[in-house]
C-alpha cells in the first residue's frame, strides 16, 4: 500500500478534528456565559488537572502527547472565556490611560544615568534625551531609588549585551520595582584599554572595568595571563580610578569618551570578543508611556516550578501570532521553586487580540506586571 491511502485517511481524520475543535470552542462560549451569569471564576485548576489526568490515561501510549494537546486546547478555551467576560479591566484602564507623548527633547526632564561621564549609558542617555544633562548614579540600585524617590523622571540603564548576555542585577531590580519601560536604544560598544600617559603595554598588570565589559573582552584578557581582571562599578568609574591612582601597572577597559574625559592614553582599541558588540539600554519610569507606534512589549509574571507551566503560557502567544524575542527567568525572592519570567515580544498593545491576551494573563498569572509597550531608538 502506498502513502496516498494513508494520507487520505489522515485528511479525513483532520477534517473531523477541526469540526470537533470548533464545537468544543463553541461550548467554551456557553461555559463563559454560564460563569458570567453565576459570577464564577474562569480558571479552575483542579478541574483542569482532573481532565488532563484522565486524558493521559485514556490515550495509552500517546498519553503524554495527548496531555500536551489538551492543555493547549484548554489554554485557548480560557482565552475565549476571558474575552467574553472582559477580563483585566484594571490593566486595560491603565493601558488606555497611559501618556502618549515622551518629552525626549525637554531640557527640564531629569534623566538618571548609570555610571558617570563617558560611560556607555551616558552615550545612550544623550542619544535618547539629547537636550538633557544626565544625573549620574552607581550602583544600579541607587538609580532605581532615585526614580522611586522622585529625584529623576526617567532612568537609562543597560539590560543586555549581544556578547555577555543579560545584566541580571537590572532584571532583578526591574522585577522588584516594576517600573515601566518607556523606550529602548541599542548602542554599539567599542572598548578601549586606557592607562595614564606614558604607560607601556607590558607594564600593565591589572585591568579594571565593569563585569560585563570584562566578560565582553575575555578573549583579550585570557591571551594576557600576566594581567589580572578586577571588577569595578562601571567602565567610566574604572577610568576615573586609573586616573586617580596614576600607576603605570593598571589600566581600564572603557569607552573612548571615558578615556578622554580622564586624560588617559588609549593603549589598544576594538579588542572585544564580538566586533559587532552592542548593548541594549532601556528607559524606565514610574509613569506609563505608550506612543502610538510602539512596537515592543515587555511583561513579567510568576510561575510555579511545574512541568508544562511555561509552555502553557507561551502557546497563547503563538496562537495570537506574537513573536517572542526574549525570555529571562529569575528565582522569585522569598519563594521556593517558583520563578519570575521576563518576556519581550513584538507587537502593539492596542491591537485587539494583543490587549485581550495581556488582560487574560493578568487575571490568571500571579505577580503579573505589564512593564511597557515602546519603540527602540
Amino acid at each position: 500500500m502506498g502513502l496516498k491511502p494513508i494520507r487520505d485517511e489522515i485528511d479525513q481524520i483532520d477534517k473531523q478534528i477541526i469540526e470537533l475543535f470548533s464545537k468544543r470552542m463553541d461550548c467554551s462560549k456557553k461555559v463563559a456565559q454560564y460563569k458570567m451569569e453565576n459570577s464564577m471564576p474562569i480558571f479552575n485548576s483542579d478541574r483542569e488537572m482532573q481532565v488532563l489526568d484522565q486524558v493521559e490515561v485514556n490515550a495509552g501510549e500517546y498519553g503524554g502527547s495527548a496531555r500536551l494537546l489538551y492543555s493547549t486546547i484548554m489554554e485557548l478555551s480560557r482565552g475565549i472565556q476571558h474575552d467574553m467576560l472582559g477580563s483585566g479591566a484594571k490593566i486595560r484602564n491603565e493601558i488606555y490611560s497611559a501618556k502618549k507623548y515622551i518629552p525626549f527633547e525637554d531640557k527640564t526632564i531629569r534623566v538618571a544615568c548609570f555610571g558617570t561621564n563617558g560611560a556607555y549609558a551616558h552615550k545612550a542617555a544623550k542619544k535618547i534625551f539629547p537636550d538633557s544633562e544626565p544625573l549620574f548614579y552607581s550602583p544600579f540600585k541607587e538609580l532605581f531609588s532615585a526614580i522611586q524617590n522622585g529625584e529623576a523622571d526617567f532612568g537609562v540603564i543597560p539590560i543586555e549585551n549581544s556578547s555577555a548576555g543579560s545584566v541580571t542585577e537590572v532584571y532583578d531590580l526591574m522585577l522588584k520595582y516594576r517600573f515601566h519601560i518607556a523606550a529602548a536604544a541599542d548602542i554599539p560598544v567599542n572598548h578601549c584599554l586606557a592607562a595614564i600617559k606614558g604607560t607601556k603595554p607590558e607594564e600593565i598588570k591589572k585591568v579594571y572595568s565593569h563585569s560585563q565589559a570584562l566578560s565582553q573582552c575575555s578573549d583579550f584578557l585570557n591571551s594576557r595571563p600576566e594581567i589580572t581582571a578586577k571588577e569595578y562599578a562601571s567602565t567610566a568609574q574604572a577610568a576615573e580610578h586609573v586616573a586617580e591612582v596614576a600607576d603605570h601597572s593598571i589600566a581600564a577597559i572603557c569607552s573612548q569618551e571615558a578615556a578622554e574625559e580622564n586624560n588617559l592614553e588609549i593603549i589598544a582599541r576594538g579588542f572585544q570578543n564580538n566586533p559587532n558588540n552592542t548593548t541594549r539600554f532601556i528607559v524606565i519610569s514610574k509613569d506609563m508611556y505608550i506612543v502610538p507606534d510602539a512596537e515592543k512589549i515587555s511583561l513579567c509574571f510568576a510561575l510555579p516550578h511545574v512541568t508544562g507551566s511555561l509552555y502553557s503560557v507561551l502557546c497563547r502567544f503563538a496562537a495570537h501570532g506574537l513573536n517572542l524575542t526574549k525570555i529571562e527567568s529569575r528565582p522569585k525572592y522569598g519563594s521556593s521553586f517558583e520563578y519570575m519570567f521576563y518576556l519581550d515580544f513584538t507587537g502593539n498593545i492596542f491591537n485587539k487580540k494583543t490587549i485581550s491576551l495581556i488582560c487574560a494573563l493578568s487575571d490568571e498569572l500571579t505577580d503579573f506586571s505589564f512593564l511597557g509597550n515602546y519603540t527602540e531608538k
